[in-house]
């Protein structure tokens, strides 16, 4: 699934080849060149995950890290640190810093796009295509179909969206605004209570499969998916 990947880096050649390959594999591309920069892009799209280089002219890719782990808006961007540095107490460093995890120059592309596959998956699961089943309930976010028990359910592309984020945060209760952040995005400004609009029409495309009991109300505070519903 394509992603909004910013890239922090003051080295033209290597920014580019990092540019192109993620390019290539369909992501959306933020270049920075330095801490300054890459506040700016930051403010005006939330990316869904940060390459930061340590060694940066000004501020260093350690004190953005730091800062972006400080502030609720980008605590939960996964960041994948790239630096010359390489000694056990850097690697410790970056990652105490905030960092998911440390990659050691010079890398390949492949190895690099691997590591941002699996910082998604652990970090950002519904930004990558794996296919999730829960109770009979499948979702390909590839071809973008759902089923049921076996039977093709009809659903909208933000309904998918949110069925997506839900399935792969199972049991984890979200507020009307964070799902906003989260599934509409964090500049996109709509009333919260669209969210509940959206969660009708979620559950009643699940009904057909008696799927829609998975999509619980949680009193005061939002709503959550539950992979196993109590029977009565």
């Amino acid at each position: 699934m394509s992603s909004t990947i910013l890239v922090v880096e003051d080295e033209p050649a290597i920014q580019e080849l990092i540019a192109v390959n993620l390019s290539f594999a369909g992501h959306k591309v933020l270049r920075a060149f330095d801490v300054a920069q890459a506040e700016t892009l930051i403010r005006a799209e939330l990316p869904d995950l940060i390459l930061l280089d340590w060694m940066l002219p000004g501020a260093s890719g350690l004190t953005l890290a730091r800062k972006l782990r400080s502030d609720e808006r980008t605590r939960l961007v996964p960041v994948i640190m790239l630096t010359a540095k390489g000694s056990e107490q850097d690697k410790v460093d970056g990652l105490e810093s905030g960092a998911d995890d440390y990659i050691t120059k010079p890398f390949s592309p492949k190895e690099l796009m691997a590591r941002i596959k699996a910082v998604l998956r652990r970090r950002a699961p519904q930004l990558t295509d794996d296919l999730i089943e829960v109770e009979g309930l499948k979702l390909d976010p590839t071809s973008h179909r759902l089923s049921g028990n076996g039977q093709p359910l009809a659903i909208g592309p933000t309904e998918f969206r949110l069925l997506h984020f839900f399935m792969t945060h199972p049991e984890r209760v979200f507020s009307r605004g964070q799902l906003l952040d989260q599934v509409w995005g964090d500049h996109v400004f709509v009333e919260e209570r669209t969210v509940d609009v959206h969660i009708r029409r979620l559950r009643k495309a699940l009904e057909p499969s008696k799927h829609d009991a998975h999509i619980e109300t949680v009193r005061g505070s939002g709503y959550r998916f539950t992979p196993v519903i109590p029977k009565s």
